[in-house]
């Protein structure tokens, strides 16, 4: 089996304008690595993008279309590529869990020799082999959300830690009496999972006067949250709130909170910013989410990876913009043209 070091050990990946070598990258920690840019630097810093070379086709792969937000990321793909006349396959694995099925599709790519892939990752290792393949034929590669591939040379993407950090610092600010708390995680060994859970329960329990009393994996799964849900809440009827890392998983906990008959005293938060979330905001029963935007995560890791083609050499990681959405501001975010949702977030 392929492994990380004999992927830092392959000879070169030309990206851009040169050389970039594997072996001289440390492992990507997306949240930290100090060779970052903002996104809404990237014309400012590189110029318009340049047109792209004619025929150029350009590979997705996403971890599965059965959530919403893979399919919105793939709508800020093809907004891209239509808008620069470059061709665009977009595929995901049958499930979340598919880890052998998406690094086929990746491999099945490589093959037919598309200039550009922009990956998600289902973990942060099952697409390596693809990676290496990749690099030893001089194709620039992506790593677009969540999961990260240590050797990876580009990264776009929110920072993950601060998803779960912006949702504890709503319970700081609004439950100020404190009480007891859970997170329902997503996939173990996913950097993002990792992430967005240690930024909640490490900043709400340093507040003081809240108590973390149960963390579990669900597994992106909206069922299997419910499930983790409704047995916490047996566990623990003094629930206040509950974070999930994920709004399916988020919207798993709605329900398991609606049947314990708990909707006045639980807060629910979710991350991501899925269209469900948002009209589950507004019905009155999802507190919020964190919006990672993912039509325009979509948007800007397509520029991204067209830049790299052209030769410019872009930072490490590009971050993408988030917002704690609740029924506060979901009026202010339900921006479904993607040219005024770019301007309203450059305006903040």
């Amino acid at each position: 089996m392929t492994t990380i070091k004999s992927f830092l050990l392959a000879s070169a990946l030309t990206a851009f304008g040169g050389i970039v070598m594997a072996q001289d990258l440390a492992p990507l920690n997306s949240d930290e690595e100090p060779d970052r840019m903002d996104w809404s630097e990237l014309t400012e810093r590189f110029g318009d993008l340049p047109k792209p070379t004619e025929g150029t086709q350009i590979g997705g792969v996403s971890k599965a279309l059965t959530n919403e937000y893979w399919r919105s990321l793939g709508e800020g793909y093809k907004n891209m590529t239509d808008a620069q006349g470059v061709g665009l396959a977009y595929q995901a694995a049958p499930s979340e869990g598919d880890q052998l099925g998406q690094l086929s599709i990746a491999e099945n790519m490589i093959l037919q020799g598309y200039q550009g892939l922009l990956v998600s990752p289902q973990t942060d290792n099952n697409l390596q082999p693809a990676m290496e393949t990749a690099a030893s034929r001089g194709i620039a590669v992506v790593n677009v959300n969540d999961a990260v591939i240590p050797s990876a040379t580009q990264y776009v993407g929110n920072v993950q830690r601060d998803n779960g950090v912006r949702v504890a610092q709503w319970f700081i600010d609004n439950r100020p009496g404190g009480g007891k708390v859970a997170a329902i995680e997503g996939q173990p060994g996913v950097f993002a999972a990792g992430q967005r859970t240690d930024g909640f329960t490490t900043t709400i329990t340093e507040a003081g006067n809240f108590q973390v009393v149960a963390s579990v994996p669900a597994n992106w799964s909206r069922e299997q949250a419910y499930d983790a849900a409704s047995t916490i809440l047996q566990q623990h009827p003094d629930l206040i709130g509950f974070y999930a890392n994920n709004d399916g998983m988020a919207l798993g906990v709605v329900e398991a909170v609606k049947a314990a008959n708990l909707q006045e005293q639980v807060s629910v938060f979710g991350t991501d910013g899925i269209p469900d979330a948002y009209a589950s905001i507004r019905a009155g029963d999802l507190t919020g989410t964190v919006d990672s935007f993912p039509v325009l995560t979509g948007e800007v890791a397509m520029e991204v990876v067209l830049r790299l083609l052209a030769g410019q050499g872009i930072p490490r990681v590009v971050a993408t913009p988030q917002a704690l959405i609740t029924a506060d501001n979901v009026a202010d975010y339900s921006v479904e043209d993607s040219t005024a949702l770019r301007e309203k977030l450059l305006a903040e």
